[in-house]
């Protein structure tokens, strides 16, 4: 009987540790200081991304399908959008179209770089309810391939310079704009705009490109906006699974068609996740907004020293990005047979996109995938990869630029870092700087989000102002 009190005794005291644990796990006191009110033309921004949009400026993976001349008309519009910036700006032009400005400051010991692209994706016209770069703005909304994906930060960020410019204000510090061109296909651009950094021997302190937004709904228990920072980004492979075989007539099948072979490969890789692993991006958005859930949640995030294995099994049988956050991933995509129907294929193909956790690399996630095959018959090919990106600070004076200006611009959201699943040009820039951040300067909704790389791409007038309105507050700090 003494026993059984112990041990009932012991598990009152583990309960009450994890309640006091979660009872104190509050959000942090921060204070990003008071906004002050901005104010500008509205429509000039409004009709600079308007034309933007009107140009066609889709990359392909095969050039020949790009059209050069959209390319250009773009860059000539530059001038005529903001033509303050570049009447005090020097104006690059670097190979595989990327495009460099610098705006002198004061000094030039620790510049800030602007990111964004300007190429888009190829859009289904048909599917789209108004013309994709027709640019048509209707009950305050701009339509069009690009608006959110990421001409709407190009011209947030230039629109910000040309008014800044327009009041006589000059930066503390060199500012450049580095947009690229072909981002979209994984293009050089911004790779040989950071190259142009190291052959003049410049390292920013600050790096802003495309990245998280301010979202609601999209962690459990929290119901404020949350503006989401992205830190760092995961790595990307794209692995082929290949099984030979001899062929044949397909009135005659063996026990084990290829097809159906490879299809099992499918299932062990799905039925194998790989390991969770809770780096510095997921963790300090699990403290951060965690703080703000409902308090089932806070006891869960209070204690992970305790509950990792139910976050474990949360995540995987949630799927989506919070099971994105924390684990090296795998899609399949595309597979490939014989080529008629009636007859057994000699090879049978898979292709799985990873997207790598920061506690990966190419070589483990290679390792790992050939161990849950299982069988010496397939062969397990990368065929494109690229390591996850370096992890950027949180403290100090360039994340707090940064934080500092979205809490202003949008008051009362929940300013995280996270750790960012898509790529990006920005993880080129872990080479010159460990303050690379990455957050689209907008509000956006879930079916907003859903348009990006999809159909009826668009943005609210409201998001178009509330981005230049940021920029011009953090282009003031640098």
């Amino acid at each position: 009987m003494w026993i059984l009190y112990g041990v009932l005794g012991l598990l009152g005291i583990f309960l009450l540790i994890l309640l006091v644990r979660a009872a104190f796990f509050r959000p942090k006191k921060l204070d990003y200081g008071e906004a002050e009110p901005i104010s500008f033309d509205p429509e000039a921004p409004v009709n600079a991304l308007q034309k933007l949009v009107q140009c066609k400026t889709v990359s392909y993976n095969d050039p020949s399908l790009e059209d050069d001349g959209e390319f250009e008309k773009l860059i000539a519009l530059l001038p005529t959008l903001y033509p303050r910036v570049f009447d005090v700006c020097s104006f690059n032009r670097l190979p595989d179209r990327g495009l460099l400005l610098r705006w002198p400051g004061k000094h030039d010991n620790a510049p800030s770089v602007m990111m964004a692209h300007y190429d888009v994706v190829p859009a289904d016209e048909e599917k789209w309810d108004k013309p994709p770069f027709a640019g048509i703005i209707e009950d305050g909304i701009l339509w069009g391939r690009g608006t959110l994906d990421t001409k709407a930060t190009l011209n947030g960020a230039l629109s910000a310079a040309n008014y800044l410019i327009g009041k006589g204000f000059r930066p503390e510090q060199d500012i450049y704009f580095a947009f690229s061109g072909g981002e979209e296909i994984n293009g050089k651009g911004a790779e040989n705009i950071v190259d142009w950094f190291i052959r003049h021997d410049i390292h920013p302190a600050l790096v802003l490109d495309e990245g998280g937004a301010v979202v609601e709904n999209v962690f459990p228990g929290v119901r404020k906006p949350c503006s989401l920072i992205g830190i760092a980004e995961k790595g990307m492979m794209n692995v082929q699974y290949t099984l030979y075989s001899q062929g044949g007539h397909a009135s005659a099948p063996p026990v084990k068609t290829p097809i159906g072979t490879i299809c099992g490969v499918c299932r062990k890789v799905e039925k194998t996740p790989f390991k969770m692993h809770i780096t510095k991006p997921a963790g300090e958005l699990f403290d951060t907004l965690g703080r703000h859930s409902s308090f089932g949640y806070k006891i869960l995030f209070a204690n992970l020293w305790c509950f990792k294995p139910v976050l474990d099994l949360y995540c995987r049988l949630s799927g989506g990005e919070i099971n994105a956050l924390v684990r090296t991933t795998v899609a399949f995509t595309q597979m490939e047979g014989s080529n008629a129907r009636n007859v057994l294929p000699t090879e049978a193909k898979l292709v799985s996109n990873l997207r790598l956790n920061p506690s990966d690399s190419v070589q483990s996630a290679k390792a790992f995938l050939k161990k849950a095959v299982g069988s010496p018959n397939v062969k397990v090919k990368v065929l494109e990869s690229f390591e996850p990106s370096p992890i950027s600070e949180t403290s100090g004076e360039s994340w707090d630029k940064v934080a500092s200006s979205v809490a202003q611009t949008w008051p009362g959201c929940i300013v995280s870092p996270y750790l960012m699943v898509q790529c990006s040009d920005s993880r080129h820039y872990g080479k010159i700087s460990n303050h690379v951040y990455r957050f689209c300067a907008m509000d956006m909704t879930a079916e907003e989000r859903k348009t990006i790389h999809g159909n009826n791409e668009r943005i609210r007038l409201a998001s178009i102002h509330k981005t230049v309105e940021f920029y011009i507050r953090l282009l003031k700090q640098c």
